[in-house]
């Protein structure tokens, strides 16, 4: 039997009758909807918006893929789920490691308590290191979870469904394209069409947005053609809720270069070799951003420079906070065990790194546009269905991007 109401993490959740769809625009900054929608490009995306709702909403910090992704479908900040950044220096074995496992989430999923509700689950992502993270789950619970990326390696047994290539028609897309995200949709609308899914959390890649600027041409026809995914949900009566994880900004001196602050090469040359700097943003995909985001973190040998050393930081142009590990952990809602010393954010235009010998800057054609601090941390958020009292209430304080399934089950 089919329950309606799921409590998870302390949170509870009264799920619609109809297929209730959660859309993560990987990277969407609100200028990508606006350019698009004014272009006349998101004729669906804009109607559902007059008719439902659109606002802006505050994501996690750092604002990289997965700590927001994991408190999107947990409904908590990283200081409950663990998740502090893509890749992280492992306390208990001193090892620089990614956080793609299951064992690093702490706290249970909104998609395997509908699974155990009864409903009809799926997680589809466009990378497949997110499926490991946060799909590990479902699967057992009768769920199905895949990521475009390796929907060709998807089985029964692993991924709650066969020949996944089958069910939407289309062989495996590249990953860097933005057809990798399109597909992400194309497999949604597909398994909700086929009565295989009712209960959808979709999560695109934002490998265009890191390419390309809103107007750019290539950036109007990929929210074109998301537009039409987007419209074959509503169409096939779904209740659909839509934000992204991060926002998206260009990295680059006035010649277009990079605009790079090597914090770890600062550090040695001023303060010796005890300095370690790890960078979350780091993933397997360094084609979209070269490893270097908006906010690093930085571990020390001796406890007792933290203050100098945060002094000295602060005095850098371009650098914008630097916290201790307590200050960070109680201001940007990170689990003190899983970050550094000292967590360092930067400006709009700038990104923060290691050592020019770790980045490989000769992948980012075209310039750099990367995200992970403070001026990426407002994203959109789009609903199907008008908010209810209680919701526009509290839409109009400090929504999070974390309430999207909240909003989008509860705010009809």
């Amino acid at each position: 039997m089919t329950e309606t109401q799921l409590e998870v993490n302390g949170r509870e959740y009264a799920i619609p009758g109809q297929p209730v769809v959660v859309i993560c625009i990987d990277g969407c900054a609100d200028e990508y909807l606006s350019v698009s929608m004014a272009a006349e490009r998101m004729p669906r995306t804009l109607e559902m918006s007059r008719q439902g709702y659109r606002g802006m909403v505050r994501g996690a910090l750092p604002s990289f893929t997965n700590v927001n992704n994991a408190a999107i479908v947990t409904g908590m900040p990283p200081k409950i789920t663990g998740i502090c950044g893509n890749f992280f220096l492992n306390p208990e074995t001193g090892e620089e490691v990614m956080m793609n496992a299951p064992e690093f989430l702490r706290c249970e999923t909104i998609l395997t308590a509908a699974a155990k509700a009864g409903r009809k689950v799926a997680f589809i992502t466009a990378k497949d290191k997110l499926r490991t993270v946060l799909g590990d789950g479902v699967v057992p619970l009768g769920g199905i979870a895949f990521s475009s990326e390796k929907v060709d390696e998807a089985k029964l047994e692993t991924h709650g469904v066969e020949d996944a290539e089958g069910i939407i028609g289309k062989p495996r897309p590249e990953i860097y394209s933005g057809e990798a995200s399109v597909y992400v949709l194309e497999a949604g609308a597909a398994l909700v069409a086929q009565g295989k899914a009712d209960f959808l959390y979709l999560s695109l890649t934002d490998f265009m947005q890191h390419k390309h600027a809103p107007e750019d041409e290539a950036s109007l026809d990929f929210y074109q053609a998301l537009d039409d995914q987007i419209g074959r949900l509503l169409d096939l009566g779904c209740v659909v809720g839509i934000t992204a994880d991060h926002g998206m900004n260009a990295k680059n001196t006035e010649e277009g270069a990079p605009n790079v602050i090597y914090v770890e090469s600062l550090l040695k040359e001023k303060f010796g070799e005890g300095v370690r700097v790890i960078c979350p943003i780091t993933d397997p995909y360094v084609v979209h951003h070269g490893a270097l985001g908006a906010l690093v973190m930085v571990h020390l040998q001796e406890p007792s420079q933290t203050a100098a050393i945060q002094a000295f930081l602060m005095e850098q142009e371009g650098i914008t906070e630097v916290y201790d590990r307590a200050m960070a952990a109680r201001k940007l809602e990170l689990a003190e065990d899983r970050i550094g010393d000292l967590t360092v954010l930067c400006g709009r235009h700038f990104v923060v790194g290691r050592t020019p010998a770790d980045h490989d800057l000769s992948v980012l054609q075209g310039g750099l546009r990367s995200h992970g601090g403070r001026y990426e941390e407002m994203v959109p958020m789009l609903l199907s269905r008008p908010l209810n009292a209680r919701y526009h209430g509290l839409a109009s304080g400090d929504p999070r991007n974390f309430d999207i399934f909240d909003f989008t089950c509860n705010g009809g």
